[in-house]
């Protein structure tokens, strides 16, 4: 075998997961569709109830907000918001204060900040606005050329201006970070919780920082989860997995090589710490639940996961959980997967219900690797119905899952109401709710305290430093901050209540075309003027293994090459080609070429550089596209050459 992280056998439920990676879309929908119906009744009384969770949210909202407010009156259709986002982006890379200036001079001085002063309810926005606006009025100041200013205060401005520019653009980072993180440190971000945890709610923590890098960085990470839960567990109170604080642990912050390629080493190296952590957290009396990543790394996830899950040092213990993502065409197929792991192992799995926040990346990642589909859902409805028929299958399988529902969306929580039984909605072990921290409180507000609803909600709540903040602030702008996002629509007074909470089942079962019309398929990305090239996903077991065995059937060829003159392969004396990572493998036998068939050769290349000239564009254009497709057909032999013959 030449890949050696090709997958052993995979189980039905496994191996269905794995297909329905690039499923067609359309077909998955379809079948979505069907799960989902309910009563006209039903969807009456899901209707009914979000339309008054907007009507309130609505009616209650003045002067509140916090960041809902802000990502809508900064929406990513707005210049400004563009230039927020290319701002937080940005400085993620910035490497010094003289670069921080020429970037926010780019970014920052046309936009129109004044006519956004004043036009929100929220303080928070106001705010946020005034820094913004001051650092535009500075570099206005400091580019504009007037007789009556002069050299003067264009002087006074380079002196004085740049740490002005700064400092306003800080304290508006600041102010946003303030709104979406915790705490820098878990014990504030415990203390600072406490308010919140006596009204109803409850925490799950997450460590900010991206992926590990090297393994120092995987074990700073590691030891600041061990800090972490120790923090949590002493904040806990004993209140156990369910009542209790819990954390949130990113594989990828374990280990520095968290690929699929990698599989051994990780299942070797990165499983034992996972373990540590859970069994740390089970000695706390707390949950822990890995959480969601690229889509990329969800195969080999899920077997880091299955291990921790089956280990019998950990069979007591049910805090023990994960993200699903519900904007992946597989989410469906994974709760069926992870229903039969619990009940394998006898264990009732914590599952957060998201709809997922690496979209962008997806769609892109995929255009450029030439994948015959998308991981992803094309429009956003599409993903809001994957949800609701995630949602009832974790209400149907109590014994699998204690079911964590994560969204700002009224017709979401409305319709998980409907599904899991309003007369049966009084014990609050059977499932709660989740939100960002920073976010959609006017909507739990109307559900958490108990002289409404009374039902639990957990708060995922980011803990870390300003710089730790940037990429989580990235994800956040481009997930809530597009105008189709409900968090943005439920701050427009201009939009009817029931467009926002429309039933995803209806809007789909209307639409003709199901894949975003926009949003062509990979090998489809340059439209009818060319195709894309196609690419392997090399973290799809399924087409390792396919791929696997092509190249083994190339490698095992008889290779003979030599001359081609005209199109005619000539003779001559052969000898044997070795492979140079191995020099007792034979590729296979050529011929050099003699000086007759050199000269034949230059006498043949005038002629035919002659005739190529001769031809219109389009002939040229139609040889390179057969060959573009001859060496696509075949890429499995070109591979098998590389790697045999390059010793690759």
């Amino acid at each position: 075998m030449l890949l050696s992280h090709a997958p052993e056998d995979a189980t039905p439920l496994r191996q269905a997961l794995r297909d329905a990676t690039h499923r067609d879309e359309t077909q998955v929908v379809r079948e979505l569709l069907d799960a989902a119906q309910l009563t006209s009744e039903a969807r009456d009384r899901i209707a009914d109830q979000a339309r008054e969770l907007v009507a309130s949210v609505r009616r209650e909202r003045v002067g509140q907000g916090g960041l809902d407010a802000f990502l809508y009156e900064f929406e990513l259709s707005s210049k400004e918001g563009v230039v927020l986002m290319c701002l937080a982006e940005a400085l993620l890379r910035v490497p010094d204060d003289a670069t921080v200036d020429k970037l926010i001079k780019d970014k920052i001085a046309d936009a129109d900040w004044r006519a956004h002063l004043g036009h929100s309810d929220s303080l928070f926005v106001n705010a946020s606005t005034w820094a913004l606006m001051l650092t535009g009025q500075v570099v206005k100041l400091e580019n504009r050329e007037t007789r009556d200013l002069g050299g003067v205060l264009k002087r006074m401005v380079q002196r004085s201006g740049e740490p002005v520019i700064r400092s306003a653009v800080t304290q508006a980072m600041r102010i946003l970070g303030r709104q979406f993180v915790m705490g820098r440190t878990i014990a504030e971000a415990t203390e600072r919780a406490r308010p919140d945890e006596k009204a109803g709610y409850r925490y799950s923590y997450d460590m900010l920082g991206e992926a590990a890098r090297t393994l120092a960085d995987a074990e700073r990470y590691f030891d600041a989860y061990v800090a972490a839960i120790t923090a949590i567990g002493a904040a806990a109170g004993g209140k156990g997995v369910v009542a209790g604080p819990g954390i949130s642990v990113k594989l990828s912050a374990l280990h520095p090589r968290y690929e699929f390629a990698k599989r051994t080493r990780v299942l070797d190296e990165l499983a034992p710490r996972l373990k540590a952590l859970a069994l740390q957290a089970a000695e706390q009396n707390i949950g822990l639940t890995v959480d969601a990543e690229e889509a990329d790394r969800l195969d080999l996830s899920l077997d880091v996961i299955e291990a921790i899950s089956g280990d019998p040092d950990l069979r007591d213990w049910d805090g023990f959980g994960l993200a699903v993502q519900a904007y992946q065409k597989r989410g469906s197929a994974l709760i069926d997967w992870l229903a039969d792991m619990a009940h394998r192992h006898q264990r009732r799995l914590m599952v957060r219900l998201v709809k997922g926040a690496y979209w962008d990346t997806e769609i892109k990642h995929a255009q450029v690797e030439g994948f015959a589909g998308y991981p992803v859902f094309t429009r956003k409805v599409s993903t809001d119905l994957s949800y609701l028929v995630c949602a009832r299958k974790l209400l149907a399988d109590p014994k699998a899952f204690y079911p964590q529902f994560a969204t700002h969306n009224a017709h979401s929580v409305a319709a998980i109401l409907e599904m899991s039984g309003r007369d049966r909605v009084d014990s609050p072990t059977e499932f709660e709710f989740q939100r960002l921290h920073g976010m959609g409180e006017a909507l739990y507000d109307q559900v958490v305290p108990r002289d409404r609803m009374g039902l639990p909600c957990r708060i995922y709540a980011p803990v870390g430093s300003h710089e730790d903040l940037l990429a989580y602030l990235v994800r956040r702008l481009l997930e809530n901050g597009a105008n189709s996002s409900f968090v943005n629509r439920i701050q427009d007074e201009h939009l009817p209540i029931d467009e926002i909470i429309a039933d995803p089942v209806v809007q789909l079962g209307a639409t003709q075309e199901i894949p975003h019309p926009a949003i062509p398929l990979p090998l489809r990305l340059f439209g009818p003027a060319r195709d894309n090239s196609a690419g392997f996903d090399l973290t799809d077991p399924t087409g390792v293994e396919f791929l696997d065995r092509d190249l083994a059937a190339a490698s095992a060829l008889d290779w003979t090459g030599g001359p081609i003159i005209g199109g005619v392969e000539q003779s001559g004396p052969q000898r044997d080609v070795f492979d140079p990572a191995d020099r007792r493998r034979r590729v296979g036998r050529f011929s050099w070429g003699q000086p007759d068939q050199i000269e034949q050769a230059l006498a043949r290349a005038s002629r035919a550089a002659r005739d190529w000239d001769a031809q219109p564009a389009d002939t040229r254009a139609d040889c390179l596209e057969r060959l573009a497709n001859l060496m696509e057909a075949r890429s499995a032999e070109l591979m098998a050459l590389c790697i045999r013959e390059a010793g690759k």
